[in-house]
């Protein structure tokens, strides 16, 4: 600083801050077409790498770096005209660059973190991995972090400006006392958020419902204060978190397996061979590759109906997709009814018999 007064002296010109201005302006420009210049090629490098840290550093680092290498040049600038003029509001030079560097730290931190986030997410699992990513943790623990990174960036520039951060934490407590009356439904659902994000009982991409409430269909999205659901209708549900601290919640993408549970009737007539088509559909269930016979599996006569001989089918299949659930379901009722018709049986429909006594019709006639 000293060295730029004295070459200003030296020269005494009128003018001659202007060509330093100008010279100022020429370095930041400077520096910053090789601060992006060197940037891409480290960018270009590092993404034939794995790790997927290096290159959500550099993606973070673009815009902030370019921006503080402005607010140093002007700064700087800035500086040589402040020794020429005892303008007041030159004094403010030096807590303004401050203010700036922490928002651009700040604004590096966060944005750091959101590519580190997305990458992870967009991450192809690894067959060594012991679990696979929950986004919904993911997504939580990077908004946590956002927001330590805010607070704390907030609180150094209130330092930096001269007030006390111990008065300010102060106020905001008792203020926040103040906070929590008047917004209580949305602390609740904020904590109603947490809870989702710590007990993980659905995540993004599950389908879910509760027997207490009409909510159905698959989460799309879980902020801090709604959950956004979409309905097998296509229709976007909006459910505050607060609800699913008071509502049991059904999760059935988490299913281990899917039920078959299923009575057929067979005809009176058909009672000779009953037996004989129960044990062939159990034998068929035992031997179909869908079906998990470590699991309940259960063919029995279970009641004489009014105009049927009923037996249930009790069994679960190994896949859980719904889709292809049906498609097992539907093919082994079919062999069910092939084994019906191989022994001549038939599945029995509503019939009523009627009895006429015949001293009933002589006395009648």
């Amino acid at each position: 600083m000293a060295s730029i007064i004295d070459y200003i002296a030296q020269f005494g010109g009128e003018h001659t801050w202007v060509v330093h201005v100008f010279i100022i302006v020429l370095l930041t420009l400077l520096a910053n077409f090789i601060a992006k210049r060197v940037l891409s090629r480290l960018h270009k490098q590092l993404e034939k790498t794995s790790t997927l840290w290096d290159d959500a550093l550099i993606k973070a680092a673009r815009q902030p770096l370019a921006t503080l290498i402005w607010v140093i040049g002007i700064s700087w600038a800035a500086e040589v005209v402040q020794a020429l003029s005892d303008a007041v509001i030159f004094s403010a030079i030096d807590p303004v660059r401050d203010v700036f560097v922490i928002i651009l730290l700040s604004w590096f931190l966060v944005r750091f973190i959101r590519e580190a986030e997305s990458n992870i997410l967009a991450k192809e699992p690894d067959a060594n991995d012991e679990a696979p990513i929950d986004a919904s943790t993911v997504h939580a623990l990077g908004k946590l972090v956002r927001l330590s990174i805010i607070i704390t960036a907030a609180l150094v520039m209130l330092q930096t400006l001269g007030y006390s951060v111990s008065g300010v934490l102060a106020f905001g407590g008792i203020g926040g006392i103040a906070v929590g009356f008047a917004a209580k439904d949305l602390l609740a659902n904020f904590f109603g958020g947490l809870m989702i994000y710590l007990d993980r009982p659905f995540s993004i991409g599950d389908w879910i419902r509760s027997p207490d409430q009409e909510i159905e269909g698959t989460v799309e999205y879980v902020g801090w204060r709604q959950t956004r659901i979409r309905t097998f209708d296509k229709r976007p549900l909006y459910i505050p978190n607060s609800t699913f601290m008071t509502i049991s919640v059904e999760n059935p993408s988490r299913m281990s397996h899917r039920r078959i549970y299923e009575t057929i009737g067979l005809r009176y007539d058909d009672a000779a061979v009953l037996e004989l088509v129960v044990n062939d559909v159990e034998a068929m269930l035992k031997q179909h590759a869908e079906i998990d016979t470590k699991q309940t599996l259960m063919v029995n006569v279970n009641a004489f109906g009014e105009s049927s001989l009923d037996f249930f089918v009790y069994c679960f299949t190994k896949t859980v997709n719904w889709q292809h659930f049906h498609v097992v379901k539907q093919d082994v009722l079919v062999k069910i009814l092939a084994i019906v018709a191989e022994h001549g049986a038939d599945v029995a429909y509503p019939t009523r018999v009627i009895s006429l006594q015949q001293a009933g019709i002589e006395a009648d006639s």
